[in-house]
């Protein structure tokens, strides 16, 4: 490794100025090379680049002002340091060179000392441009490296929201979206109900019938990969722009938007029933299954979404009492009938606290005989004579 203090490339067309400076810079310690002409010095400093070029004004075939005018026009070399030597101390020389490129000016006589320090000086510059260079040079790629630190950062991080946000709306077993996100769905179409009087829309409200007999006979395993098998079976029967969710259990339900009327619901309940009795070929068994449909019919009376999955979910517990794979429209009178039956349940529940029920005795008489074979015993409620429906209500509840 050389420890040289610079490598300087002197130009001048005169042997004995060349020789002095190159004499006292090689004491020095400096390297030094020489050439005697313009276009030597750019071939010369363009095959080795010099730390510094100590550049004659006046020669022959190229002056110095156009030497370092090309040293600057080429990229390999405009970043080396010019310093003009000449016999002429006229300020539009100075002017000129500085124009050009040149970072400093010595007058012929050289004086010795200036000659050094001026050179040390420029050496010293470039020493701490090149410092500065390599310091921004590698604080950029720090900061480069830093950014793409951050930008992989943040897309990890809004990869694992957008996975937890998927998470939280989606059923982990069939994939599809879960009641949170049919909610909030339901709440946006219902809003969009309110603003335009003649939209339409159904919720179809789904339970897979004797689900319960497949888990406790083959097993959950058996039973989760029917329900996958079911919820890829439901979104190739329904149309487009139908969401599709799982509540949990054997249930999903469905949102039809943008239908003309109830026979749409209807339709789409009917083609599911036909699918979903076709065969499931499940780990070389055979099922066959049915469901149940509960269908209402939303529009801009509704209050809450609560309110239709309510109704759905009560058409279809009354499509279950029908038989197996049926469905059944909601009305408002099943709504009411849903509401005493819970009031009556209620009540019943507060008689037995109370005291309220009674027990009757009433004779068995044979009617050729007139002689008493028995009596029936005879449970009655004090208080259903205040009711205004009949006693008989309540003995399905009994």
């Amino acid at each position: 490794m050389s420890d040289k203090k610079g490598d300087i490339l002197i130009v001048d067309d005169t042997p004995n100025n060349l020789k002095f400076l190159s004499n006292m810079l090689t004491e020095r310690n400096y390297k030094v090379r020489s050439v005697t002409t313009g276009p030597m010095a750019l071939t010369v400093a363009e095959a080795a680049l010099p730390d510094l070029i100590l550049l004659d004004i006046k020669m022959p075939e190229m002056d110095g002002y156009e030497v370092c005018r090309r040293l600057k026009s080429q990229a390999k070399t405009q970043e080396i340091p010019v310093i003009f030597l000449s016999a002429l101390d006229e300020a539009i020389d100075k002017v000129q060179a500085f124009q050009v490129g040149g970072v400093d000016y010595i007058t012929k006589p050289f004086q010795l000392e200036e000659v050094i320090v001026r050179i040390d000086t420029q050496l010293q510059l470039r020493k701490t441009q090149d410092a500065l260079q390599r310091l921004n040079g590698e604080l950029e790629l720090r900061v480069r490296q830093r950014t793409m630190q951050l930008e992989q950062e943040i897309s990890a991080r809004q990869k694992a929201q957008a996975k937890l946000l998927h998470m939280a709306l989606h059923d982990s077993l069939t994939e599809l979206p879960n009641r949170a996100f049919f909610m909030k769905r339901l709440k946006q179409v219902l809003k969009g109900a309110k603003q335009h009087i003649d939209a339409q829309f159904a919720v179809l409200f789904l339970d897979c019938d004797r689900f319960k007999v497949i888990n406790d006979s083959l097993g959950h395993l058996v039973g989760d990969q029917l329900l996958i098998a079911m919820a890829r079976r439901l979104d190739s029967c329904v149309p487009a722009g139908t969401t599709i969710a799982r509540l949990g259990g054997d249930e999903f339900i469905l949102l039809l938007e943008n239908i003309d009327g109830p026979e749409d619901g209807i339709r789409v309940a009917e083609r599911i029933q036909s699918e979903i009795r076709l065969p499931f070929q499940l780990e070389n068994h055979e099922f066959y299954t049915t469901v149940s449909i509960g269908i209402v019919i939303g529009h801009r009376g509704y209050a809450q979404p609560e309110h239709l999955l309510r109704d759905a979910d009560a058409a279809m517990y009354r499509a279950k009492e029908s038989g197996e794979g049926r469905y059944a429209i909601f009305h408002e009178t099943l709504h009411h009938q849903l509401t005493d039956r819970f009031h009556l349940e209620t009540e019943l529940q507060r008689a037995v606290k109370r005291g309220e029920f009674g027990l009757h005795y009433q004779p068995i008489v044979d009617l050729k005989t007139r002689r008493l074979n028995g009596f029936e015993a005879l449970v009655r409620w004090q208080q259903a004579r205040s009711r205004p429906d009949s006693t008989q209500s309540f003995h399905p509840h009994c």
